[in-house]
């Protein structure tokens, strides 16, 4: 039996605790009466996954069984989730490659010849062939990619664009004109965290510009409370309102994973464990790493993170009718991150690891590492922040000033130019987003490299508007002082002087909690 996530109380017996730190990790002692949230255990995995993944599509929920929505002469698409979940990516087989191939064999008995295959990446980067090969498979890679029957969708491709009209609030919905002439469109999903899945998978991972701007803006992120609980998002509600339209026109068949908590394994297994349940081997194994990453180079401290490769157990697989079908992956998600909290904080602390949805085999750049910290971990909650309003943040990254010129170009000029004129999301959207997402050199990398769109950072920088809008203060310990400078934080050198910079806010002896993850948890907090 896996044990649920629990709150502790440091006292004089508790050792320090590991906190992540970009491509790295520390050993931090808290002050006295400090709350740590530890994340549930991993869920046992259920015992036969194809088993399972056959029940879904036979036993949908509030569908037909899938064969029976399959005929000779249809036209079928198969949607799925790209590269930025989960994270890490996980062992072979993937998870989609397994329900893919299984929705294929059916496809084949049923005599459907016209399929495609689309990674819904929207104004993410393209995959590479690779890429898509490790989430598909060798065998439906070789059969579907070099006929170009397997690709990436293009969000910049008005001739396969189509749009199917407006939401009650104006909202337009345009999404891939393969997708939309189907006659069936199945989404296989990946559902890492709460905000994964639901009428999110197939009205913004085949989105196009026109359709994301209306809840990719500084007003619904400020407003999504949080992005965790979809009820209180107001980017879910425009993205459900947006699903609504989609249904109308296109038939489709969502089928969601959960994933349980099993992250780290081999060296990195302490990583999943309590800091006092450590054996001998497990401090052996921490104490050896953090030579070893210390005494590296960057570029092998770099590879030694991203070659990482989780083991996940499969918790549950649904599929049908997408409303109902996202109720039943939200109860797995639930019983595998949620940690009851008491009420708010003065201080929240988070430690921001080494990867995040959009720097998968890349680098982790200033504006990434905000997003991840203050957009993802600070949202990792259900009812209330974890941290009280006007309370502050102290996060641990190194926020090195480091881009991916192949991935990230528009990062760039986004850190060096629009982040020197303001830091305000609002002031940032109105003056300058219009001239990214419209920038003609950014679309060029974005459909033939493999750049995310023009107007991506703005999006990351939308992202962290709550937690801007939240706290009263927000300090990175052991950061770049420059790089954090130009994006309105502030840098401290120990937890110590990171608390003694928000005491003016907070007080000199504040109320603190600190978020132990990854593994992943989301804070309820009453």
């Amino acid at each position: 039996m896996s044990r649920p996530g629990f709150v502790l109380e440091v006292d004089d017996r508790t050792p320090p605790l590991l906190v992540h730190n970009g491509e790295g990790f520390l050993l931090e002692r808290f002050p006295l009466g400090t709350r740590v949230v530890y994340p549930p255990e991993a869920l046992p995995p259920v015992r036969d996954v194809d088993e399972a993944i056959q029940n879904a599509l036979l036993n949908p929920i509030e569908s037909e069984p899938l064969p029976e929505l399959l005929r000779a002469g249809m036209r079928l698409t198969i949607a799925f989730d790209d590269i930025s979940i989960p994270l890490p990516p996980m062992k072979k087989p993937d998870i989609r490659q397994r329900i893919i191939e299984a929705v294929l064999e059916l496809a084949a008995q049923a005599g459907v010849d016209d399929v495609e295959l689309i990674s819904a990446n929207a104004l993410h980067r393209r995959l590479t062939p690779n890429e898509l090969r490790d989430i598909v498979g060798e065998r439906v890679f070789r059969s579907f990619f070099p006929d170009g029957k397997l690709y990436n969708f293009d969000a910049e491709d008005s001739a396969n664009l189509t749009h199917l009209g407006q939401t009650r609030h104006g909202e337009d919905v345009e999404i891939s004109k393969r997708a939309a002439e189907s006659d069936l469109l199945v989404y296989v999903n990946v559902n890492l965290v709460a905000m994964d899945g639901g009428h999110k998978s197939t009205s913004i991972g085949l989105a196009s510009y026109k359709s994301l701007k209306h809840h990719h803006n500084s007003h619904t992120m400020i407003h999504s409370r949080s992005f965790m609980d979809h009820k209180r998002s107001k980017m879910h509600e425009s993205a459900w309102r947006m699903g609504e339209i989609l249904t109308q026109h296109v038939k489709v068949f969502q089928i969601e994973t959960t994933l349980n908590n099993d992250i780290f394994g081999g060296p990195l297994e302490f990583l999943q464990k309590r800091e006092w349940e450590w054996s001998i081997k497990d401090q052996a194994s921490m104490l050896g790493t953090k030579r070893a990453l210390a005494a590296a180079p960057a570029k092998l401290r770099h590879k030694i993170f991203t070659d990482v490769r989780s083991n996940y157990g499969l918790t549950g697989v649904h599929a049908g009718k997408i409303e109902p079908v996202h109720d039943k992956t939200l109860e797995n998600v639930h019983r595998q991150h949620l940690v009851e909290v008491q009420g708010q904080s003065d201080v929240a602390i988070m430690g921001v690891p080494f990867i995040g949805p959009y720097n998968v085999n890349s680098v982790m750049n200033p504006i990434l590492a905000a997003c991840m910290g203050l957009g993802y971990y600070f949202n990792s909650y259900r009812g209330n922040p974890i941290v009280r309003k006007d309370g502050a943040v102290i996060l641990y990254h190194p926020v090195d000033y480091e881009f991916s010129q192949l991935h990230h170009p528009s990062y760039v000029d986004f850190f060096e130019e629009v982040l020197a004129e303001s830091t305000d999301p609002a002031t940032i959207e109105a003056k300058f987003e219009k001239q990214y997402a419209e920038d003609p050199w950014y679309i060029h990398l974005y459909r033939t490299s493999y750049a995310y769109h023009g107007v991506h950072p703005f999006y990351m920088w939308y992202w962290i508007s709550h937690a801007l809008d939240h706290c009263g203060d927000i300090v990175w310990v052991g950061a770049n002082r420059k790089t954090v400078e130009r994006m309105g934080f502030r840098s401290a050198s120990t937890l110590q002087d990171a608390l003694e910079m928000v005491s003016h806010s907070v007080g000199r002896s504040p109320s603190i909690t600190y978020l132990h993850n990854p593994p992943h948890l989301l804070a309820d907090v009453r």
